[in-house]
């Protein structure tokens, strides 16, 4: 079957697009770490922010930078994986990644629900949530058929909204330090420490590195911008958790004000009952929507192109394959994926949120025996970045994401799932993928 064509140069993500995308599919907004600093306090979350993208964010940029810039395709990951370790192994990468998307992908519009419930509760009551959310990822995939330039174009407009509220109340925190401080008779202190809790939750708020790799065959120059997309968006996604938690932190709020869903209660607190108060709290409310929709936006064009690779590799039908002849965009994929996606969203966030680090995860380890095993298999592979130290270096950047995951694994086993744990669904969903392999093996065209 010939290659599907790409989209011409001006179709294509440039560099600060590609780090708008990225942002949005790591992070979209500092939402979800409430619940960091109600386990953990002021103190242990930012020191959880600082030190979780040390052992995870800044390894897998590394992998990234190093695997992109040398394997610049679409199915990213998938490719890495089969051309590291043969076909059975970049399958499974493949499977990880789109039954975690499962999980995932049901998260974002669960968010967005939480957030338009501040608005309109009776909307939101009910099979309605169920309901939006499906439209939401209609929206998503409706938008992705325009190409990944459009994408990463409104993932700039979107980031640039959603942040603004965010600097508002960081510069007026600072500007109202020691406020609470003054008026409380004992230091703000976490309502119940779980550390482990919050590390998992900063995992989650720091993880996606690897989703980008996917539309490297419609990135400008990507030799060239993969690493410099990946430093920026590190930076980026530090410093927008970073520095709107330490600013509040200087006004003394008490840690255990902070709850799911609350930075608008947060910056009422801070900013008071004003017009100022009001306008930054509806602005916060509004970005928490623009966070969850960008997000799933953003990764709605990575993950679809995944499906597209298997199919060009004959284990699915040749129809997902297929691209608009304009925009690059593997329309059937991202159909596919949308009808997919929206069967999770049946499940509780907390539940998504545990499978989606377990299966997810342990694709990125995937990834990172990749990086290993072509380090050693093809060592004269022309790499525009490398990490740093040789062979020795790229196991040692693996060692911290994979003591990450046996976290990740101990918490899972205390998930219930109904009659069993999150663990173990996730161990049979992954025994599931051999099987999907061998059966694939069967019909598949070569």
């Amino acid at each position: 079957m010939p290659a599907p064509p790409a989209p011409s140069s001006a179709g294509k993500l440039t560099l600060l697009p590609l780090i708008a995308a990225t942002y949005f599919i790591v992070s979209g907004g500092p939402f979800g770490l409430e619940d960091t600093v109600a386990m953990a306090g002021y103190g242990g979350a930012i020191l959880i922010l600082l030190i979780t993208p040390a052992l995870w964010s800044f390894p897998t940029a590394l992998m990234v930078s190093e695997l992109a810039s040398a394997l610049p395709e679409d199915g990213g990951y998938y490719v890495w994986v089969k051309r590291a370790m043969g076909r059975f192994w970049g399958f499974q990468e493949a499977w990880l990644s789109l039954v975690g998307s499962v999980f995932d992908m049901a998260l974002y519009p669960t968010l967005f629900v939480s957030y338009l419930g501040h608005f309109l509760p009776a909307m939101t009551s009910g099979q309605r949530a169920t309901w939006i959310g499906a439209g939401l990822i209609a929206a998503a995939a409706a938008w992705n058929m325009l190409g990944a330039k459009t994408v990463g174009g409104s993932s700039v407009v979107m980031g640039v909204l959603l942040l603004s509220p965010f600097a508002v109340l960081a510069a007026a925190s600072v500007v109202h330090s020691g406020m609470f401080a003054r008026l409380a008779t004992s230091p703000a202190a976490p309502r119940h420490a779980d550390i482990l809790g919050g590390v998992l939750v900063a995992m989650w708020n720091y993880m996606g590195w690897d989703n980008t790799s996917t539309v490297a065959g419609e990135v400008e120059n990507p030799q060239r911008n993969y690493p410099r997309a990946m430093a920026g968006a590190v930076a980026l996604v530090a410093i927008g958790y970073v520095l709107p938690i330490g600013a509040v932190a200087l006004t003394g709020l008490d840690a255990s004000r902070w709850e799911t869903g609350g930075w608008a209660n947060v910056a009422r607190a801070v900013l008071g009952a004003g017009a100022i108060g009001v306008i930054v709290a509806l602005g916060i409310t509004v970005g928490g929507m623009l966070g969850a929709a960008g997000s799933l936006n953003a990764l709605t064009m990575t993950l679809s192109r995944v499906p597209a690779a298997l199919a060009e590799d004959g284990f699915l039908p040749r129809i997902f394959a297929r691209r608009d002849l304009k925009t690059g965009a593997p329309r059937w994929a991202i159909i596919g994926c949308a009808a997919v996606w929206a069967l999770g969203l049946a499940l509780p966030f907390s539940k998504l949120l545990m499978l989606d680090m377990l299966l997810t995860g342990s694709s990125i380890l995937l990834e990172f025996a990749a990086l290993v095993a072509l380090r050693i298999r093809e060592p004269q592979l022309a790499r525009p970045y490398r990490v740093p130290g040789g062979t020795a270096g790229t196991i040692a950047v693996s060692i911290p994401p994979a003591a990450l995951m046996l976290l990740t694994a101990v918490r899972n086993h205390a998930e219930p799932v109904g009659p069993i744990n999150a663990l173990q669904l996730g161990g049979i969903l992954m025994a599931l993928g051999v099987v999907a392999y061998f059966v694939g093996e069967l019909f598949r065209k070569p």
